[in-house]
C-alpha cells in the first residue's frame, strides 16, 4: 500500500488544509463573540485576519490539489478547490471593505466549507487511486 504519511503526500496536505479551513471557520464564527465578551482583545488583536490566513491556506491547498490531481485526475477536485479558494479570497480581501461584515463572514464560511469538503473528497480519491495502483502491481 502507498505511504500516505510522507511530507509530499496529498493525504497529509489535505488533512492540513482541512484543519486550516476549520481554523478560518472558527475564526469567522468565534471572533465576533470573543470580541463582544472581551473588549480588550480588540485593542491587541488584528481586526481582520482573513488575508493573513490566506497566505497559509492557498499554497497548502493548491499543492494538495495538484498532487491529488496527478494521482486521481479528477477535475471536480480542481473546480471545487477553485470555488472554495475563490470564495475565501473574496471574503478575506474585498468583501469586508466593500460589502461589510455580513458579506465577509458569509463568503468566508461558504469558502471554508467548500474547501474542507473538496479536500476531504481529494483525500478519498487519492487513497482510492493509490490502492488501485497498488493492486494493479500484484
Amino acid at each position: 500500500m502507498a505511504d500516505n504519511s510522507c511530507p509530499g503526500s496529498p493525504h497529509l496536505l489535505d488533512k492540513a488544509a482541512v484543519a486550516l479551513s476549520g481554523l478560518c471557520l472558527v475564526h469567522c464564527l468565534a471572533l465576533p463573540v470573543v470580541m463582544a465578551l472581551v473588549p480588550l482583545l480588540s485593542e491587541v488583536m488584528p481586526e481582520h485576519l482573513h488575508a493573513q490566513l490566506l497566505l497559509l491556506v492557498v499554497p497548502v491547498s493548491v499543492l494538495a490539489f495538484a498532487l491529488g490531481f496527478r494521482r486521481h485526475g479528477s477535475s471536480a477536485v480542481l473546480a471545487g478547490g477553485a470555488l472554495g479558494l475563490g470564495l475565501l479570497a473574496l471574503g478575506g480581501t474585498v468583501a469586508h471593505a466593500r460589502w461589510g461584515l455580513a458579506a465577509d463572514r458569509s463568503l468566508t464560511v461558504a469558502g471554508s466549507i467548500a474547501l474542507a469538503a473538496t479536500h476531504y473528497y481529494n483525500s478519498r480519491l487519492s487513497r482510492h487511486a493509490a490502492r488501485s495502483a497498488h493492486a494493479g502491481h500484484h
